[in-house]
């Protein structure tokens, strides 16, 4: 259909392109950076009730079920909680409500793609900010001259693809260099090792934190994402999504999320299971030549001296594993290869070996 039905905005978007969903069986799926594991079976159960009363009838649209637990779990209050469908959905809304100024957006060169995205959908002006030569994050590249301002900084931490992590004292300083605007921190892998800024809440007005349960929960087909901040911030996106969409999670995902974070057990089992495997895969690869960034995610961002990142990524699918190539500058050489269960990863270490 033609696109001159379609408002300028829309004409001029470059979507996200999310990394590969196959359909055939028996594939090794390391693209996408899902937990190996599935959820606790105490979320299959409270799913599995819930669906069996009230489906009728629209969910609860505070979500506060949901939001009083996530709060206890982080020593915050109910109102310094706000719920999204998938952290996406509550980046989205952030974007929106925070940055929208006619001011430049600080973020860095090589990071999660779906910011630019927003960028583009909302009007904001992305000001990257290149990663060093070894893709680590200098805070200090951050700072701004007293005349210029900003609309605000989004990081991922620990960043998305590299996995590398900042320390609460980088995030502080990155919180004190921007007083005026917000600092929206993504910690969507902060669980398999990184610092979370959540305990900093209480003290920055400006701090938001965005975390999710598809990654470290193993509800990446339930769609919940979070948001931290003080009470100023959680309005301003309660507004942006009672304008948008006032009952954002069905009543499957709150009783599911519930019992993700009621089931403190095995939520603490599934990601040392993780790390341990994330170990042992880096341990593998850099026998094999590989150079590995140190991660503190659930996956490995690696490249190899001798051989070509695209034919490496080419060459692993044909033997039926799937890793995450990123044809773009500085990073086209990196494969970033989400970590599997033990046996995942060996069969992604036996075809890399036959590929070497």
């Amino acid at each position: 259909m033609s696109s001159h039905f379609y408002s300028p905005v829309v004409d001029q978007l470059v979507p996200y392109v999310a990394g590969e969903q196959p359909k055939l069986d028996k594939l090794v799926k390391l693209n996408t950076n899902e937990n190996p594991y599935p959820p606790s079976p105490r979320v299959v159960a409270a799913i599995t009730q819930a669906a069996q009363q009230g489906l009728q009838l629209y969910p609860d649209p505070e979500s506060s079920a949901l939001r009083q637990v996530i709060a206890a779990h982080l020593g915050l209050a109910e109102q310094h909680v706000f719920l999204g469908n998938g952290s996406d959905e509550v980046l989205a809304h952030a974007f929106f409500a925070f940055f929208q100024q006619g001011l430049p957006l600080l973020m860095p060169d090589v990071s999660y793609s779906f910011y630019k995205v927003y960028c583009g959908l909302y009007g904001i002006t992305a000001k990257t900010v290149p990663l060093a030569d070894d893709l680590s994050l200098n805070v200090s590249d951050y700072a701004v001259a007293p005349s210029q301002s900003v609309a605000g900084v989004v990081i991922a931490n620990p960043n998305a693809p590299t996995g590398m992590g900042l320390p609460l004292a980088d995030i502080e300083r990155l919180l004190d260099m921007h007083p005026q605007c917000v600092v929206l921190v993504d910690e969507a892998y902060v669980d398999f090792g990184g610092e979370s800024a959540v305990g900093l809440i209480a003290r920055y007005p400006n701090l938001l934190v965005v975390h999710t349960l598809s990654k470290s929960r193993s509800l990446a087909g339930l769609r919940i994402g979070y948001a931290c901040g003080q009470t100023h911030l959680i309005d301003a996106l309660t507004r942006v999504k009672n304008s948008f969409n006032s009952y954002p999670l069905d009543r499957l995902a709150i009783a599911g999320g519930v019992a993700a974070f009621e089931d403190k057990a095995y939520f603490e089992q599934t990601r040392q299971q993780v790390m341990g495997s994330r170990e042992g895969l880096v341990l593998a690869l850099e026998d094999m030549g590989f150079v590995v960034l140190p991660s503190q995610a659930n996956f490995v961002f690696a490249r190899h001296p001798v051989h070509d990142a695209a034919g490496l990524a080419a060459g692993l699918r044909a033997r039926g594993v799937l890793v995450r190539h990123f044809k773009l500058p500085r990073i086209d050489q990196y494969l970033r290869i989400s970590v599997g269960t033990p046996e995942q990863c060996d069969a992604l270490v036996q075809a890399l070996s036959s590929l070497l």
